[in-house]
């Protein structure tokens, strides 16, 4: 498929409002590549640059080798999915997935084959000659999938395609769109506010926040390392916790210490917190990584605030003065509210945080 590099890429809507801020990325050959942000960070307008939609203020768009940055969409051989699916309701689906190849001036046989093979590769073969009004979303939404596979691009783009779906078919549609990937080998840039579906989908993700790049790296190494709080905290659900603590010393051995629990450390992490040269900080643990246990075994005890059955597992929380911590634990024994819980962290799993950068120490 194609290689794309990003250099140094910038846009600006007026003098004050910086949307992409100098922004250096290359998405590798037959990558699945997921931007990933809240609202407002940049992430569609990188795609809607990518393929032309939007003026570049500055910086590089290089596809396989060639600048593209000021090349029109139809030149740029990509494709994009849109949120909004964007299929011509006058046509059936047969000519909505053939219309960019008659534009090329395909042939009809070559039309009606690709058609066909696309068709089969999104599970619309039965939907050929339906009118796009006789489909359900997730079935239109396979139509531009399709219409988009058609013509064969280097880069395929999808922004926010499964956001006008049901729950429960945005995560059957995500699995397709994942299997159409690996069979196509389509180089592919997603673009998605929601967290659970870049882990799913990535090869690699691509954090954003205000115009910048946070980090990149794959579904577990931006959960399991991730480089700072925003990143810890939007990253996995239930969210990470966050506890303020204390590094205190006391006879050659080193404390966490909070009002509520006081945790030796082992000398390895030890020794990382006394070369960060700061007592203050800031922990931060999944919630799969608090365990229920006894008392005897405990780091800190505290009533059940409430316990949430989610069939496979219960997320059980408690409160930590004005926050609330959530544990993932086994479905049974089963807590009840009012219960007083004892509860101890893996501290090989516990990730330290600077309090005033929030950067992971």
């Amino acid at each position: 498929m194609a290689t794309l590099q990003l250099k140094n890429l910038t846009k600006r809507f007026g003098k004050k409002v910086i949307a992409v801020d100098d922004i250096n990325l290359e998405v590798r050959d037959k990558e699945y590549l997921v931007l990933l942000g809240p609202s407002g960070c940049g992430k569609t307008t990188t795609m809607r640059m990518i393929a032309g939609l939007e003026e570049v203020t500055a910086g590089e768009i290089i596809l396989d080798g060639v600048d593209i940055t000021e090349l029109p969409p139809r030149k740029r051989d990509v494709s994009m999915v849109f949120q909004s699916y964007a299929v011509w309701p006058h046509m059936t689906v047969y000519d909505n997935v053939a219309f960019a190849l008659k534009l090329k001036g395909m042939k009809k046989a070559e039309i009606d084959a690709t058609v066909k093979e696309a068709a089969r590769l999104t599970k619309i073969t039965e939907y050929l000659e339906r009118l796009p009004a006789q489909l359900s979303g997730g079935q239109r939404q396979r139509v531009a999938v399709a219409r988009a596979i058609a013509v064969k691009p280097k880069i395929f783009l999808m922004d926010e395609p499964l956001s006008n779906l049901d729950a429960k078919l945005r995560v059957a549609t995500r699995t397709e769109l994942k299997a159409i990937h690996n069979k196509t080998g389509a180089t592919t840039i997603f673009v998605t506010h929601d967290q659970a579906e870049a882990m799913s989908m990535a090869d690699r993700i691509v954090i954003m926040k205000d115009g910048a790049i946070v980090q990149i790296g794959t579904p577990e190494e931006v959960y399991d390392d991730s480089v700072n709080l925003f990143v810890a905290d939007f990253i996995g659900t239930p969210p990470t916790n966050f506890i303020d603590v204390e590094l205190a010393a006391e006879n050659g051995a080193h404390y966490l210490v909070n009002p509520h629990f006081r945790m030796k450390l082992n000398p390895a992490h030890a020794q990382r917190l006394v070369s960060h040269g700061r007592s203050q900080l800031i922990i931060g643990i999944r919630p799969e990584n608090i365990l229920l246990t006894d008392k005897a075994h405990a780091i800190f005890s505290s009533p059940c605030l409430v316990s949430e059955p989610q069939g496979s597992h219960q997320v059980v929380a408690v409160e930590m003065d004005d926050k609330i911590l959530k544990i993932v634990a086994s479905v049974q024994p089963k807590v009840a509210t009012g219960e007083i819980v004892n509860l101890s962290f893996k501290e090989e799993s516990l990730r330290y945080f600077d309090k005033e950068t929030g950067l992971r120490i």
